[in-house]
Formats: C-alpha cells, structure tokens, sequence
C-alpha cells in the first residue's frame, strides 16, 4: 500500500483553496480534490512494515500550534512550472514536527527532497509556454486564514481512473504543552467533565 505522512484541514481552509484553485485555468492542470500537507511520502509499505511504522510513529512528540494561508507560489521555478501550491506561515512549527517525524523513521524512509510546507492547488502537465499560467497563478488572492495544527495522520493512497482517494490509518495528536497550552487543556477537560 501507498503510505504518507499528512496534517489534515478544516473545512473552511479547504472551501478557501477550493476557491483559489478556481482561479486557476482548468486545462492542462491536474487538480487535487482534496488538500492537505504532507509531511512526508513513504511510498509502497507491507502489511508488517506497516505495523511496525504505526507503532512507531506513536513516539513523536510535538508541540500544538497555529498556521495560516500565505499567498501562491510554484515548484520549481516561475519558467518550469510543476506545481502551484499555497504557502504556510509560520513554517517554524511544521518545520519542527516533519524533524521529530524524521528522527523515528528518517533513516528507513529518506525524504528525497527538502522539506517545505505547502498545500498542492495544482500540478502542470505538458504545457509548452508556461508563462501565461505563472502570470495567472500569481494573481490568485487568497485570505489568510488561520488553522490549528494539532494532530497528523498515517494515510493510505489509492489511485483510481478519477483520481487518488485518501484512507485514514491512524491519527497521531500533539503530546508536548507550554504552561499557558497545558492549562487552557485543563480547562476544556473540565467543561467536558461538566457537560
């Protein structure tokens, strides 16, 4: 099965992108119906591999925090364009949690390119003047929204003739709180209680 590393999104970040990528022109693009960030892609893994990186992968430990949408760019230049995405900002804390992911697994599945966190709008097929998309793609507007980043997931990927479809493994929550962070979960565990 095809694994990957992934941080989900709300709803409204998602109709925002959706948004976004409707600006964009329809032909000669390959658009994702859904988005997320990926942390890291693992590739084809065994049933027992599987098991092993679930188990592992429940070690990481991270910080929660928040992210928000910060404008367009292109992979991996403006002149050779192969995926439009939307950038994150502040990059420090996904930056962060990719490192804690690494240190468990890194060595058995190496990332073959460096880490930058973004959301794919969009990946260009054979397109033989790419000027005129890079000239559109740099007028798509979009709202900074802001979301939390508390949690990440074990996805499978299956491709079908529509397009991948995205399963759910596990979900992995964050585990590590500043003082403020830890009394604010206090908190809503009480309320909770109460409820």
């Amino acid at each position: 099965m095809r694994l990957f590393i992934a941080v989900d999104l709300p709803q409204n970040i998602q109709t925002e992108l959706k948004k976004a990528q409707e600006c964009l022109p329809k032909t000669s693009l390959s658009l994702p119906k859904e988005f997320h960030i990926t942390l890291k892609f693992l590739g084809e893994v065994g049933e027992e591999k599987a098991e092993t990186l679930r188990s592992t992968l429940r070690q990481a430990r991270f910080r929660p925090d928040r992210a928000e949408l910060s404008g367009i760019g292109m992979f991996p230049n403006e002149r050779h364009i192969r995926v439009i995405w939307a950038g994150i900002s502040p990059k420090e804390s996904l930056t962060e949690l990719h490192e804690s992911i690494d240190l468990l697994i890194g060595r058995e599945y190496p990332d073959d390119h460096k880490f930058s966190p973004h959301i794919t709008l969009a990946r260009a097929k054979h397109i033989e003047d790419k000027h005129p998309l890079s000239e559109q793609a740099k007028k798509v507007k979009i709202t900074p929204l802001k979301f939390e980043v508390d949690c990440f997931k074990l996805k499978r990927s299956d491709m079908s003739p529509k397009g991948p479809t995205y399963t759910d493994i596990e979900e992995y929550k964050a585990n590590v709180y500043n003082e403020a962070q830890t009394r604010r979960k206090k908190e809503l565990n009480h309320d909770t209680d109460i409820l």
